[in-house]
Order: C-alpha cells, then structure tokens, then sequence
C-alpha cells in the first residue's frame, strides 16, 4: 500500500472522492467470487515513429500534463497508460514509446512495447507529423496497421494553422483512410479527433485476459539465482539453457508443469540486473519482456540465493512484484549449500530486508537436488486463494465498524474523520476502498491492511487499501 495518498487515489475510477452514496456501489455488493465488479475500459493505443508528438497528444488528450515531452527523439520508453474521459466516456490512453522498423537493441524493445500496445487496444492512433510528411518508417508502421482488424484512426500532427491542412492530402498514400489534423501542442481539430475516438470504440472493450486454464506462475529474481534450474527440475529435461554465467535466459520461456495433481503454466524470465532506466541493449529489451511476463502472471516465484546475503537486486525484483500487484512465494534456492551460521544470519536478513512483506509466504528448497520443490504447491495454491479472495459487503463493514470503534483514526486538523463505508472494488489483487470524512494518515490505513490480513486470512497476496473523501462542495451544491 503506498504511503501517498494521491498514489492510492489513481486506482480508482473518478477523481478520489465521492458526493453521495451512489458512489459506494462500486461493485456487486452480495459478493461475487469473480471479477465482474472491476471497471474495464476501452484502451486507445497511440502509436508512430519517434518525435511525432504522441506523448503531447495524450497530454492533450488527458487535459493535463502528464506524459513526459521533450524535443529529443525517444524519450518514452515503457508503454504508459492514463485514464481518461471524453462527452462523459472513460477509457484508457497507452503512449508508446517510437515504433522503428528493423530496429535493434533499445529500439527494438521500444517497438515491442508498440506492438504490444496495439495487439491489446480496441483502437489505434497512429500520430504521423504533418510536417514532414509520410517518412519510409510511417509507411512500415502503415503495412502493419493495414493488416490489423482494430479501428485505425490517422492523425496528422502539427498542423498548426487552416494553411497547413492542405499538407494533409499526401497522407492518403498511407492507405489509413482519412488524415485528422490536430495540432497537440495549441490543441487544435483536438476535440474532432477525440469525437472520431469515440465513435470508433467498440461499445464493449476487449475481454480482459481470462482466468481459466493452468494457473500462471512467473519465475523471477537477479540473473543466476536458478531460474531455469528450477524449471528443468520441474519438467524433469533441460528446458532452460543453465550456465554459470549471469544473464544467460534472455526471452521469457515457458512450460507446462504438472505439479500436485494439476498442470501450471511456469514461465522462466531473464534476471533483472539493474534498474531498467540504466539498462542498455538486449537487458533494457530482456527486462522489459520480464516485466510482460510478470504482467501476464498470477502469482510470481521470487528466487533468492539462500547461500548469499540478500542483495538490492534482489529487492528491487521484490518492488517489481510488489508494484505488478501479483500474488507472491519467496523460495530461497541453494539451500543445500546453507550451513547453521548461515540460517543465523539469513534469519536476520529477512526480518530487516523482508519485513516489507511479512504476508508472504517462504519455502526453503534446492532446484539442484530437487529438494521440498513438491513444497511449492500449496504455497502457490494459498497465495493465488488470496489473490482470487472476495469479502462480502455486510461482513466486510461489521468487521470495520468493530476495527475503528477499537482504534478509531487518528484526529487531522483537529477533527477526526470518520470512515462511512467500505467496499471490495476488485479482486486480483483484492483492492478495499473506503469511504470517508476526511484523510486517513497513511500509518492508519498501513494498520487496517494488517487488520484486514489477520481476520480474513490474505495469505500470499498483496492488499490494496484505498480511500475517498467526501466532496463537500458537492454537497453543499446539491443541498
């Protein structure tokens, strides 16, 4: 749970507060054990080749400056995505960062978060700059994008002025049907272009990845902690090249594994070795598709080298889990090589470097020998339980009620909020939101996760607790 509150704030649809109790009903309030109740909106991808303006179209798109801009070619990197609302529709805006045919090392991965955008949107915008015309890298990008059944809508940006319309025609060639002008900047033929956005949307968005099927199970941790060891032992052939030398797997790769009566889709990803930013080449490519994978995931296994202290990388891994909101299993690895001292210290070590996870759960095993990897099954059967978990609405606000009437808030301002409602917005991972007079300090809300773990038992998956304040001067309107 994030000690910001305008971090918690972002996960949820609106703007962080509410006005009346119509907005408690955020979800099937008798508890449904799926995930019906999450708002799934239509995703528009913007998409080009770099400097064309596409993290200011979504600026503009957004009314607000949230997208980095800069003059410099590739800037965005990862795909980024930003809710947002047009004529009273919400639906979500990916920037990408600069599609490059043919492209290699940092490119090559930014074409791939690109192309992965597109495969996933219900429509396609496609920024072309105006200026400049339709350049060899428009037309590859338009051979892909003909061949794709999502709408496709072409903007041609930077057309500043009436005068520089007449500059749009010669896109025509691109085979995208008509050209849009837009200037992102001044925010010109914007409104038309959001219009066209709309009426292209399909009324119902893509279905969100299905459930069914083997459970998903991404293995994870710093290069040469024995990924792909564990996953030969679990399908029993050499299914990962193993060297001793760090970053030897580079593409995610996946196998079927049957394990404890069922089949698991296991998937060994690359070992991420620094932080992405100062990544270059194929590890800034590797660690990107780590991250798809871990995206793709329900539950990851978080690999750490029980033989050696526990390292930054190995946290950094950690907060890359945390963040993905997936449910979690520790297993430290290489335990055959662990003696007593060792134990005595790596005992400490996860009381100071783990306690940001205590709900985790831990196994000790050796991907080498085999040893208590059968031990894997129900730690990943009790963390995806807790991740699939639903607390009905009534229990849920009981429970509450006694919580705060024990430790009520603590006083802000001179007067205590007080927490009206509560609900389960989501599940996977279970996300609360509450309802209430005024903020909740973040050590508060820190306390009812801990409450919420100990009286429903979220074992092995991550708890999200939100909060939304009463909008008074709605009130006072409506009054």
């Amino acid at each position: 749970m994030s000690d910001n509150y305008s971090d918690d704030l972002t996960a949820l649809p609106g703007d962080g507060t509410w006005s009346d109790e119509s907005d408690w009903q955020l979800t099937d309030v008798g508890g449904a054990d799926d995930a019906s109740g999450v708002e799934h909106m239509p995703v528009v991808a913007i998409v080009g080749r770099p400097n064309v303006g596409k993290s200011t179209l979504v600026n503009r798109i957004l009314g607000r400056r949230e997208a980095v801009v800069e003059d410099i070619p590739g800037v965005t990197r990862d795909r980024v995505s930003y809710a947002a609302s047009w004529s009273g529709r919400r639906f979500t805006v990916v920037d990408t960062g600069g599609w490059e045919p043919d492209a290699k090392g940092l490119q090559q991965a930014v074409a791939a978060q690109a192309e992965l955008a597109m495969r996933t949107a219900d429509a396609i915008v496609v920024v072309v700059d105006a200026t400049v015309g339709a350049t060899a890298t428009d037309e590859a990008v338009a051979r892909v994008l003909r061949r794709s059944k999502t709408p496709v809508i072409l903007c041609a940006n930077k057309v500043d002025s009436e005068r520089l319309e007449s500059d749009t025609a010669s896109l025509w060639s691109l085979g995208l049907g008509e050209p849009y002008p837009v200037s992102a900047a001044h925010g010109r033929g914007a409104g038309d272009l959001l219009d066209i956005i709309l009426d292209k949307l399909p009324e119902t968005p893509r279905e969100a990845p299905t459930l069914g099927g083997p459970r998903r199970v991404a293995l994870v941790g710093k290069p040469n902690v024995g990924k792909s060891s564990l996953l030969n032992k679990l399908t029993g052939t050499e299914r990962s090249v193993v060297d001793n030398v760090a970053g030897t797997t580079v593409d995610p790769v996946d196998e079927l594994v049957e394990l404890g009566g069922k089949t698991w889709n296991f998937v060994d990803t690359a070992g991420l070795r620094r932080k992405v930013r100062t990544a270059s080449g194929h590890e800034y490519y590797a660690s990107l598709r780590t991250r798809s994978a871990l995206d793709a995931a329900e539950v990851a296994i978080l690999l750490i080298d029980a033989s050696e202290p526990i390292t930054e990388q190995d946290l950094r891994v950690l907060s890359l889990i945390i963040e993905s909101g997936r449910a979690l299993v520790i297993a430290f690895n290489k335990w055959d090589l662990v003696d007593e001292d060792r134990r005595y210290q790596l005992d400490k070590e996860i009381d100071r470097e783990l306690a940001r996870v205590p709900w985790a759960r831990r196994v000790n095993i050796s991907a080498s020998t085999g040893r208590a990897v059968q031990k894997l099954v129900p730690a990943l059967e009790s963390a995806l339980d807790s991740w699939d978990k639903r607390i009905s609405t009534g229990p849920l606000n009981s429970w509450l009620k006694d919580v705060i009437a024990a430790n009520p808030p603590p006083l802000r301002g001179g007067r205590q909020p007080r927490v009206m409602f509560a609900t389960q917005a989501s599940v996977r991972p279970p996300t609360f939101v509450l309802f209430t007079t005024g903020f909740l300090e973040a050590g508060y809300r820190r306390f009812l996760e801990r409450r919420l773990r100990e009286e429903f038992n979220f074992d092995g998956s991550p708890v999200r607790v939100n909060v939304r304040v009463r909008d008074k001067r709605e009130q006072r309107r409506k009054r």
